[in-house]
C-alpha cells in the first residue's frame, strides 16, 4: 500500500521499482480482429505441431469488443480460413446481406445506380451485416478456450527495446496517478511484458504503432497514410421499415465536390439498422464538422425512410485508415510486427477491413510460429509481408490502389475513376489498373485558414433524428477515472489559441466527435482551450487532424473509454 504521505511521482516510480515482468512467447497488442486472428492461429499451429506457445492479449477496453467500432458489412473469406466451420462453431455473422443500393443524394433527391453499372467493390453477395463487436467478443471466447491468455482493462503504454534497439516487450500504464501528475492512495506500478515477439494491433493511428514507424523509419518511400472519421449510430426501428440485410450506400450531398465522404445504412436481424456517415480527413473548411454532418445527412428523405419512428440506442466513432496499398508502411521491424489498421490494411473501395485484419493476423502468426519453431527471437518476422505479397488479400488491395488518391483531386474524379478502375477494366480482363496516382501530402496539411472558407451554419438537432454531441457520448457509455492526467496531451499549451483558434477557427472544438474541445472565454475576455478529457470515445481524430499536430493522443488508464454495446 501507498504511504499516506504523498511522495514525489518519480521518488514514487522509484520507490516501486522494477516493474513486475511477465515474460511470454509472444505478446500481442490490442484484442481486436486482428490480435485475437493471431493469437489463435498460434494455439491452432502449435497444438498441430504438438507444441507450445505462451500468448497474452492486452487490451485497454473494459473487455474485448468494448472500443470496436465498424459499419459493419463482414466478408467472411478470413474467418473462413481460421475456422473452416465457423458456422457450426456459432459465429455471430447471422445476417446475410440480401440487395445492395448505390445511391447519389442531392440534397432533397436520390439516383439509385443500376445493378449492373454498380462497381464490383460495392457488390456484396456472400456477406454478411454483423457487430463487429460481437464477433470480437466471439474471438476473444475461441482464443481464451485455446489457451491464450486475454488481460482486458490494460493499455500498453510503452514500447520496451533491449539493448541492440531491438522491441523487447511492452509496458502497461501506471495507475493511480492524480491529475495532478502525482501518485494517489490507487496507485499500481504499470507491468513489463516481455516476448520474443510483439505484435501490434492497436487499430487506426495506434499510440504505440506510430511511435514504431516513426523509430524505425517504416513510412519512408510510402504514400502519406490517409484518414477517415467514420461517425455510426444503431438504432432499433419498427417492424415495418426492416429489411433485414439490406445494404445501402451514399455519394453526393451533403458533400460538396471538394470533399470526401459518403454514407452507409445497414439492416442487421431483429429490427436493427447500423447507419453512418464517413468524412474524410483531408477536407479543407475548417468550419467542417464530421458530426454535423452526418446528423444532417440523416435527414434526408432516402435515409429519413428507413429509421422514421425509431430510436436510437447507440452511438459511436472511429477513425480508420483510407490510403490503402501505396500508404502501407514496412511491417516488421526487428522484434514485432504490424496487422490490421495499426498498419493500414483496410480496402476504402470496399468499406471493409475486419477481413484484412484477420487475415493479416493469421500471417504474421504463421512467420512468428516458424521463427519460433526454428528458435529465432527479436529479428525482423520477413516471413510475414512475403506472404502477404503472395496472399489474395494483396490482389485485392492492388486493384483499389488509386481509390483514394482519385479522390483527392474531387469526388467527380473520383467518382469516375472508380467506375473505369472498379467497373469498366474488369470487364476487359485487367484486374489491376496499369497506372498508379501517388497522394500528395498528410491530412492536416489540407485544412485552410478560416478567413478563406465559408463558414456552414448547422441546423439545431430535434432531437428524434439528429442529436447533440453530449447526448451522442451519453449512449456510446464512456468513462474514464476523473482523477488522472489527461490523456489529450498538448505538446505546446499556447499553440490551441496562438495558431489553431486565430488561424483556423479552432477546427479541434469541430473535428471532435464528442465535444472534448472547447474554447471558452476567461473573466477578461481572453480565450482559452478545456479539454473535457471524459468525453473521449479515442476515435484518434484529433491525432490526426490537428493543423499544428500538437495534439498528442495517449492511452488513459486501461479500461477507459467508450463500452460500446450491439456496435
Amino acid at each position: 500500500m501507498l504511504p499516506k504521505t504523498r511522495a514525489n511521482a518519480s521518488e514514487m516510480l522509484e520507490t516501486y521499482s522494477p516493474r513486475e515482468a511477465m515474460d511470454y512467447d509472444i505478446v500481442i497488442v490490442g484484442a481486436g480482429p486482428a490480435g485475437l486472428a493471431a493469437a489463435i492461429r498460434l494455439k491452432q499451429l502449435a497444438a498441430a505441431a504438438g507444441s507450445e506457445v505462451s500468448i497474452v492479449v492486452l487490451e485497454k477496453g473494459s473487455q474485448p469488443g468494448a472500443h470496436i467500432l465498424s459499419g459493419a458489412v463482414m466478408d467472411p473469406c478470413a474467418i473462413a480460413e481460421l475456422f473452416p466451420d465457423w458456422q457450426t462453431q456459432g459465429a455471430p455473422l447471422n445476417q446475410p446481406v440480401t440487395a445492395d443500393e448505390v445511391l447519389f443524394l442531392t440534397e432533397t433527391g436520390a439516383r439509385k445506380t443500376p445493378g449492373w453499372l454498380v462497381p464490383e467493390c460495392f457488390h456484396n453477395e456472400g456477406n454478411y451485416v454483423v457487430s463487429l463487436g460481437a464477433v470480437t467478443r466471439w474471438l476473444a471466447a475461441q482464443a481464451e478456450a485455446l489457451g491464450v491468455e486475454i488481460f482486458p482493462g490494460f493499455a500498453a503504454a510503452e514500447v520496451l527495446y533491449d539493448e541492440q534497439g531491438r522491441v523487447r516487450g511492452v509496458a502497461t500504464g501506471n495507475l493511480g496517478i492524480g491529475k495532478d501528475g502525482e501518485p494517489h492512495d490507487g496507485f499500481q506500478l504499470g507491468m513489463e511484458l516481455t516476448a520474443k515477439y510483439v505484435i501490434f494491433a492497436e487499430g487506426a493511428r495506434g499510440q504505440l504503432g506510430k511511435q514504431l514507424i516513426a523509430k524505425f523509419a517504416l513510412d519512408v518511400g510510402r504514400d502519406p497514410q490517409s484518414y477517415a472519421i467514420g461517425i455510426k449510430e444503431l438504432w432499433e426501428v419498427p417492424a415495418d421499415r426492416a429489411k433485414p440485410g439490406l445494404v445501402v450506400h451514399t455519394a453526393g450531398w451533403p458533400m460538396d465536390n471538394a470533399t470526401y465522404g459518403g454514407g452507409f445504412l445497414y439492416h442487421l436481424e431483429d429490427g436493427k439498422v447500423t447507419l453512418g456517415f464517413v468524412t474524410g480527413l483531408d477536407y479543407k473548411n475548417p468550419w467542417l464538422s464530421p458530426f454535423e454532418e452526418m446528423q444532417r445527412w440523416k435527414t434526408h428523405p432516402a435515409i429519413r425512410a428507413h429509421i422514421e419512428g425509431g430510436k436510437r440506442i447507440g452511438y459511436g466513432a472511429r477513425a480508420i485508415t483510407a490510403g490503402g496499398i501505396l500508404s502501407l508502411p514496412k511491417t516488421v521491424f526487428p522484434g514485432g510486427a504490424l496487422v490490421g489498421c495499426d498498419a493500414g490494411y483496410l480496402n476504402a473501395s470496399r468499406i471493409k477491413g475486419s477481413h484484412a485484419a484477420i487475415k493479416t493476423g493469421m500471417l504474421a502468426a504463421e512467420a512468428a510460429f516458424e521463427a519460433l519453431q526454428a528458435g529465432r527471437s527479436h529479428d525482423e518476422l520477413s516471413a510475414y509481408p512475403e506472404a502477404f505479397e503472395a496472399s489474395w488479400l494483396a490482389d485485392e488491395l492492388r486493384r483499389s490502389k488509386n481509390f483514394k488518391q482519385w479522390f483527392k483531386k474531387g469526388n467527380r474524379v473520383g467518382a469516375m475513376m472508380t467506375g473505369i478502375e472498379q467497373w469498366l477494366l474488369p470487364k476487359v480482363g485487367v484486374k489491376v489498373p496499369p497506372w498508379t496516382v501517388h497522394g500528395p501530402q498528410a491530412d492536416h496539411l489540407y485544412l485552410q485558414p478560416a478567413a478563406k472558407m465559408p463558414r456552414i451554419e448547422y441546423p439545431k438537432p430535434d432531437g428524434r433524428i439528429t442529436f447533440d454531441r453530449l447526448s451522442s457520448v451519453f449512449i456510446s457509455n464512456t468513462n474514464h477515472e476523473e482523477n488522472q492526467p489527461a490523456h489529450l496531451t498538448l505538446k505546446d499549451g499556447s499553440v490551441p489559441v496562438a495558431i489553431n483558434l486565430t488561424k483556423y477557427g479552432g477546427p479541434e472544438s469541430r473535428y471532435c466527435p464528442a465535444g472534448v474541445y472547447e474554447f471558452v472565454k476567461s473573466d477578461v475576455g481572453s480565450e482559452r482551450l478545456v479539454i473535457n478529457a471524459q468525453n473521449c470515445v479515442h476515435c484518434k481524430t484529433c491525432d490526426i487532424k490537428d493543423p499544428t499536430q500538437n495534439i498528442v493522443w495517449v492511452a488513459p488508464e486501461g479500461g477507459g473509454g467508450p463500452n460500446y454495446a450491439g456496435m
